[in-house]
């Protein structure tokens, strides 16, 4: 009897014990942030149908652009339409999401600084409260390694990583993985939530897409060809802080743009609905949070510029998508200013976890709360960017109001900005000195000066701008030593099927996109390009061009026009291709692009083409080792582009504004050599 009651009672405790867990798990909802790398506000298919209406007074550049997954998760929850980084760089971004604090209190305002151990955040506290923690996928503080802080997993990569085959860090042990890097990181968050299901879960997934050089996979590759932008007013309005201010005029409405950006794009669509379909099939969607947005802007040409880092729309705005069904009413879409600093109070908040007093950033719960009166918001926030070195772009602070901006770049008064964001949403007409709105000014620059004191605006003692002599700061980096050897060599004499193996020694293996038939040529076996297919090759040892002669060399016969090899993009690089059957050799620096075409047609013959950058940056470009055209390169590619080297192919950020076509035609070795031969 007694044993039978004993049992009974084991029994109902176990049956509490599970109904109690079950209910503390009901109420501790699980949270999924996700968030690209580079993404722009208006890089969502949803936003674009937006702007075809014209709701915002702008216009949609990318009509084209499809999103089914990222629109369907917006339209089940929230859109934030005013959303920004408080710091339109990779890793302070990063920082500033997961602290919820500005760079100048977390200690990263660069993108060379590792994060701190004891950084207090989000994913810390959660853990402390009993969820279980994982950062998957990019982390780029640095090139900082080892098991994330603040959580029980990671599965991450070293700095920017590569985008094929990329070593994961699980744990902070090096891993090898096959596949396309942000299918990977997918496939490690879609196993960490199975792993979880019982238990409250806090994931961040971190994606490479769409940073350069903007590789997708190859099942998007070929989509949105053909595609361009839309010309809007800002491409022919150069940034104040750029020496050279000149700009093209732009004839026609549509311009080419980075297409490989887009494809990028759409295969992380893909895996946001692999992620909400596993929700659904977990039984989990209905409590967890799920958030996505990016860690910054990009400039697709505004301002005459490409990349981040300063205090224009494209660069500061970012998307904002927020699903938590318990809570959040459906197809909501929100005009308040929201921060990347909001979202680890956000997080607590919804966890039930108390919100530290040092956190910057407010919770969005009141957002989308029903209350009789709505809430006090923010109607302003302080951007700030800290130069780093090697880069062109300089310190710069901003106050951005509902409607207005003023822009300051501390030590240039000269380059005060101050835009009307309602009449001139592009910023193209700058109204510090005009008298018709000094009022405003005078009430903008007040309200800077308060927030400033409020966040504690500050330049830190380890600010590059503050630790670097001058000299150090230059937009130009130092001469890397030259190999002065062949640092690339493919040649064709055996199948060429996924990759193909670099004879330099210098391991700088490509991989193949597309299918390169192998046929006979004259001297031996060559490789078939079809017009679709190309080479891929990482950033990897000695391929950094930075202030080094250089020497291209190519065995071909062209079919047709193509781009032979390319490195870099709008920024920086250098291209070789076939233009209306001649041969061309471009390269181009931060102070612009300088090209050679030969005289004649190469079409449907073999020759060789060395194209040669010297000491004194003179080019020169041969055929069959016959000079036919000579130039003054107008200044060194500085650094190392973000964008890698493609063989037969410029489908990333093209070096010209255009949008060249893949080489179609039989080559028989591609070679590269750094120094002076």
């Amino acid at each position: 009897m007694r044993k039978a009651f004993f049992l009974l009672a084991w029994t109902m405790f176990l049956a509490m014990a599970l109904v109690s867990k079950s209910i503390a798990s009901e109420a501790r909802p699980n949270f999924l942030f996700i968030y690209t790398d580079d993404q722009r506000h208006d890089a969502l298919g949803c936003v674009q149908k937006e702007l075809r209406q014209n709701q915002q007074g702008q216009q949609a550049r990318f009509s084209w652009l499809e999103s089914p997954n990222l629109d369907r998760l917006a339209s089940q929850g929230v859109r934030f339409r005013n959303a920004f980084v408080v710091t339109a760089l990779c890793a302070p971004s990063r920082s500033a999401f997961l602290t919820g604090c500005y760079g100048h209190v977390n200690g990263i305002i660069d993108n060379h600084t590792p994060f701190s151990a004891q950084s207090v955040t989000h994913a810390s506290l959660m853990r402390e409260a009993g969820y279980k923690t994982a950062y998957i996928g990019k982390w780029h503080m640095g090139n900082q390694s080892g098991k994330r802080p603040g959580f029980d997993f990671s599965a991450s990569f070293i700095g920017q990583g590569v985008y094929f085959d990329c070593p994961i860090e699980i744990d902070g042990v090096k891993t090898a993985t096959q596949g396309w890097v942000d299918d990977v990181s997918t496939d490690f968050a879609l196993q960490f939530m199975r792993e979880n299901k019982e238990r409250p879960f806090s994931i961040v997934l971190g994606y490479k897409t769409c940073h350069g050089p903007f590789t997708p996979p190859p099942r998007t590759a070929g989509d949105y060809k053909e595609s361009q932008a839309k010309v809007v007013p800002n491409l022919e309005i150069a940034a104040i802080y750029k020496e050279d201010r000149t700009t093209k005029p732009i004839d026609g409405d549509s311009v080419p743009t980075n297409l490989g950006m887009f494809q990028g794009l759409k295969a992380i669509d893909e895996n946001v609905g692999k992620l909400l379909a596993e929700l659904d099939r977990l039984g989990l969607a209905q409590n967890t949070v799920v958030v996505y947005s990016s860690d910054n802007g990009y400039y697709l040409g505004e301002h005459g510029l490409g990349d981040k880092r300063t205090a224009y729309e494209e660069s500061m705005r970012v998307p904002m998508l927020v699903r938590y069904p318990k809570q959040i009413p459906a197809g909501l879409v929100h005009d308040a200013i929201v921060l990347n600093i909001d979202l680890a109070p956000t997080f607590l908040d919804l966890a039930g976890i108390p919100i530290p007093q040092k956190m910057q950033g407010k919770s969005w719960k009141a957002l989308w709360s029903e209350q009789a009166q709505p809430p006090k918001w923010r109607d302003d926030f302080i951007y700030s960017y800290f130069r780093e070195a090697r880069f062109a772009a300089p310190t710069v602070t901003a106050l951005r109001t509902e409607t207005m901006k003023l822009i300051k770049y501390p030590g240039k008064e000269a380059w005060s900005e101050l835009f009307d964001l309602v009449n001139d949403p592009y910023e193209t007409r700058n109204l510090y000195s005009d008298v018709a709105y000094s009022q405003q000014r005078t009430e903008l620059e007040s309200r800077y000066a308060q927030r400033s004191q409020q966040i504690g605006y500050h330049v830190p003692e380890y600010a590059d701008e503050k630790r670097l002599k001058a000299e150090d700061l230059l937009p130009e980096a130092p001469a890397p030593k030259p190999a002065n050897a062949w640092v690339l060599d493919y040649s064709f004499s055996e199948r060429v099927d996924t990759g193909i193996l670099d004879r330099s020694g210098f391991h700088n293996d490509g991989k193949v996109l597309g299918k390169i038939g192998i046929v006979e040529g004259p001297q031996g076996s060559v490789g078939l390009f079809d017009g679709k297919s190309h080479i891929e090759v990482p950033i990897g040892k000695g391929l950094n061009p930075a202030r080094s002669p250089l020497t291209l060399e190519s065995t071909l016969r062209a079919s047709g026009d193509g781009v032979i090899l390319a490195r870099g993009g709008r920024n920086l690089g250098f291209k070789v291709t076939v233009e209306n059957g001649k041969p061309v050799f471009a390269y181009r620096s931060a102070e612009g692009i300088e090209r050679i075409v030969g005289p004649e047609s190469i079409l449907d013959r073999w020759v060789t083409l060395k194209a040669t950058v010297s000491n004194d940056r003179r080019m020169e470009l041969f055929v069959d080792d016959r000079s036919v055209g000579q130039a003054q390169a107008k200044g060194w590619i500085s650094r190392n582009p973000n964008d890698g080297l493609q063989v037969g192919a410029d489908t990333a950020s093209p070096v010209e504004m255009n949008d060249p076509p893949n080489f179609h035609g039989e080559i028989q070795r591609i070679r590269i050599f750094h120094g002076t031969p």
